[in-house]
């Protein structure tokens, strides 16, 4: 493909990647489902380091939803065990560059060892600014939704909140991920065209790219491919294409002041 020069681009501050694929990448090759989500760790590597690289603030990644228990035991346990390894061996590398690490979900239903690990990177890595990883895990749109509702009327019932207070901004508040910007930009791999209950709330306004190429090979160039797309996107937000034009263009005049 032909360079893109990232200093024309308007990037987005917030990436969401719902990786899909890895289970067919394996099968492909012959292989156990499992054996794509290891490979499938390295495609996380890389797209973290893209990210950071082009100055993207924040990076989600759907990494493990609250319907995949559902999957058969064998898988589950292989990637509860990879989380950790992951964790593990990447955290300190993440910490050198920068990267704060945050895992979003119910952490709950995760062993007593995972939940530890996932604290401890979480604590080592809270004050850094150069990214923000978030690693949505044992997670799902709904459950966010519903455990925002909940502390809002926890808060009614306590008196700290008045009924009439409520309001999306209320609400949005008790979101995971309510201290960072919406995602800009949602990137589905695997050729599905649907969003599985990630993200419901937070993805109202976002630009959708969905990418054939499995997550395993989901590389730096695939990233930029979407990153190039959502730059040629016009984001309206409820507004005519002109008004949109002349914000474009009063920002430009109060820029060159």
């Amino acid at each position: 493909m032909d360079t893109i020069d990232f200093e024309q681009l308007r990037l987005p501050k917030h990436v969401a990647i719902i990786m899909d694929g890895n289970g067919r990448w394996a099968q492909l090759r012959g292989k156990h489902r499992t054996f794509g989500h290891k490979a499938g760790a390295e495609a996380v590597r890389r797209a973290v380091t893209f990210a950071r690289q082009k100055g993207i603030q924040s990076l989600t990644l759907f990494a493990f939803s609250s319907e995949n228990w559902k999957r058969p035991e064998q898988e589950v346990s292989v990637l509860m065990d990879l989380f950790f390894t992951v964790l593990k061996r990447e955290v300190k590398k993440l910490h050198k560059h920068q990267v704060r690490v945050r895992v979003v979900g119910d952490k709950r239903a995760f062993s007593a060892k995972l939940q530890q690990r996932i604290n401890e990177a979480e604590q080592l890595t809270e004050n850094n600014t150069a990214l923000t990883l978030n690693i949505a895990a044992n997670y799902g749109g709904r459950w966010d939704i519903t455990q925002a509702a909940k502390q809002l009327a926890s808060d009614v019932q306590e008196g700290k909140l008045g009924l009439d207070d409520i309001s999306e901004d209320k609400l949005a508040e008790q979101l995971c991920l309510a201290e960072q910007p919406a995602p800009d930009l949602l990137i589905r791999t695997g050729g599905e065209h649907r969003v599985s209950n990630f993200l419901l709330w937070q993805l109202a306004y976002a630009e959708f790219y969905f990418a054939d190429v499995l997550w395993p090979d989901f590389d730096e160039q695939a990233f930029a491919r979407a990153v190039a797309d959502f730059s040629c996107r016009e984001r309206r937000f409820g507004l005519t294409s002109e008004q949109v034009q002349q914000a474009i263009l009063d920002t430009d005049v109060t820029s060159g002041e």
